[in-house]
């Protein structure tokens, strides 16, 4: 992996970051989540006359990545209205580079190095550790739990089919804007049906999440889709999920989360694991 997909993966891990809190942050998660998704809008439609159909060949991995896109859509709103953001968003996150990595190397045929896998079991333990961080109120949420656990399943499914994808179509923008049209478009009829005059409630209250919420959004995963085709996939992933060091300090000093000795010790050991897979092949 070069310093470049590196770094732009890292701020991607941000962005995603940013998204995520304006999801949780927000009274109405459906509400926030739906702006999110018509925030791209914009972009698209910026995109578009630059942008070619993708090749035939990635079609079928499109038509997948929109339904999985729209399920993970869905599971992370039920997510954040059962549990916190330092709950959801770690064990959310820290399931999918494992998953990833299983399926890359058992399924696809995928070599990595020894320090790559070390990287890879670092990270998401250190993430997935902090599924044992109790709320406010002292208890721990199953429920929550579960739901996050769900939600990186379609995060892992995603990752995999637009990994593949993005290489097949020839080029990852133009597969991403089109799988955005598509998961825009049904997510929007979708949301439409579970909160009639939602268009009308982002209007008055949810402009900030559509166009700051929207344009990190994209711009996040348009970078991870590019970095699909410049890296491999299990490592794009892992490195990713680095966002929870960004939400946990979002959630700390923007959302009054508090620190204590778990999550300060799972953050490290996301950062060890971050900086073992950028050294892994001078290992």
């Amino acid at each position: 992996m070069s310093l470049t997909v590196f770094l732009a993966v890292m701020g991607a891990a941000l962005m995603h970051a940013v998204w995520n809190a304006l999801v949780k942050g927000g009274a109405d998660k459906l509400v926030n989540m739906t702006a999110i998704v018509l925030g791209h809008i914009p972009i698209v439609l910026i995109l578009l006359p630059f942008v070619d159909i993708p090749a035939k060949e990635s079609w079928l991995y499109l038509i997948g990545s929109i339904g999985l896109h729209i399920g993970y859509q869905l599971f992370l709103i039920l997510a954040y209205r059962l549990g916190d953001l330092s709950q959801v968003y770690p064990i959310a996150r820290g399931s999918s580079p494992l998953i990833v990595a299983a399926v890359s190397v058992l399924v696809l045929g995928v070599t990595l190095h020894v320090s790559e896998w070390l990287a890879i079991v670092v990270i998401g333990l250190g993430i997935l550790s902090m599924c044992i961080v109790r709320q406010a109120d002292g208890m721990r949420n199953r429920n929550a739990a579960i739901a996050a656990i769900v939600t990186g399943c379609f995060i892992s499914s995603y990752s995999l089919v637009d990994g593949t994808g993005a290489r097949l179509a020839g080029n990852a923008l133009d597969y991403y804007t089109y799988q955005t049209i598509g998961d825009v478009a049904i997510f929007g009829i979708i949301a439409s049906f579970m909160r009639p005059g939602i268009v009308v409630a982002i209007a008055k209250r949810a402009k900030k999440v559509f166009f700051i919420g929207g344009t990190a959004s994209f711009v996040a995963y348009a970078t991870v889709m590019w970095a699909f085709t410049q890296a491999p996939i299990p490592l794009v992933v892992a490195l990713r999920e680095t966002g929870i060091v960004f939400a946990l300090l979002i959630g700390v000093f923007f959302m009054g989360e508090k620190l204590n000795l778990v999550k300060v010790s799972s953050t490290m050991m996301t950062l060890g694991g971050a900086i073992i897979l950028r050294l892994s092949r001078h290992i």
